[in-house]
């Protein structure tokens, strides 16, 4: 792998494959959904097969069978039960870095053993030792880890080589939040501070909109019963949710059969505004 550098983002939420060539940084899609960003999900499907990424969704919320957010589980000795097997963190986390590579092998057409993986800034040392332990598993050797916002201010660095400048880099993800400050002059990067918070993304503020939600539905029709597999849906519905108020002062969120009372079904049709989640 001489003429090309390999790196992954191991997100909390999703993560990614790049290649930096000649040409600049490229990120790799995956050849069957060419989705560049594959969510950071492990399952085990009723057959008892594991399922990686997209194909996990279905499964990924079912108790027992599937595994979300393991990165905030690295270096912790946690361990973790799908399909009446248990796995350490880095074991899952091994099986989304080798579908990465296989999709990157598959892209480029040629093998690889090398790469570069970003971590979070507040990463303590297990937790990076986890991270190399599940790239040896999924057949990598790293070359070297960097912090996250470390790689940010990098990327703007090579291509403003002669800037003099303090920059501040502010990364916030689905599991983790990092912000790093560094000073730029004669095209080197010196990091000057940096903290974070590996239990802070867009998981707490999905979170916050389920409760939300679930509020305003009961205030409306009183405590009924809802279903596991309800409140699995409800977990996509809230991100979406989410999103759509990033850009609009309120949505509607409608899911049919969420909830029973007795033998009526009652659908979840409830507004959520800018102002309310903000609040929550």
């Amino acid at each position: 792998m001489a003429a090309v550098a390999i790196g992954i983002d191991l997100g909390t939420s999703t993560s990614e494959i790049a290649v930096y060539a000649s040409d600049g940084p490229r990120a790799l899609a995956d050849p069957g959904t060419k989705h560049t960003v594959v969510p950071s999900l492990i399952a085990v499907n009723t057959r008892g097969s594991l399922l990686v990424g997209e194909e996990a969704t279905e499964f990924v919320d079912v108790p027992g069978q599937g595994a979300r957010e393991v990165k905030r589980l690295m270096g912790s000795g946690k361990t973790l039960q799908l399909g009446g097997k248990e796995y350490r963190p880095e074991e899952l986390s091994a099986l989304v870095l080798r579908k990465l590579k296989t999709n990157a092998e598959t892209v480029l057409g040629e093998a690889i053993t090398e790469v570069v993986l970003s971590v979070p800034a507040n990463f303590n040392d297990a937790a990076k030792q986890a991270t190399v332990n599940a790239a040896r598993l999924a057949g990598l050797e790293v070359k070297r880890l960097i912090n996250e916002p470390t790689a940010a201010a990098i990327a703007f660095g090579v291509n403003h080589l002669e800037a003099e400048a303090q920059l501040v880099v502010f990364d916030f993800g689905g599991g983790t939040l990092d912000v790093t400050t560094l000073e730029m002059m004669d095209g080197v990067l010196e990091v000057t501070a940096s903290f974070g918070d590996t239990e802070l993304g867009g998981k707490e503020f999905d979170e916050v909109m389920q409760s939300l939600i679930l509020r305003k539905f009961e205030q409306a029709n009183g405590r009924l019963v809802i279903s596991d597999r309800s409140r699995r849906k409800l977990k996509a519905v809230a991100e979406r949710a989410k999103i759509a108020l990033s850009t609009h002062d309120l949505f509607e969120v409608r899911m049919d059969y969420f909830a029973s009372n007795g033998s009526d079904v009652v659908d979840l049709e409830v507004e959520v505004t800018r102002p309310e989640f903000e609040q929550a």
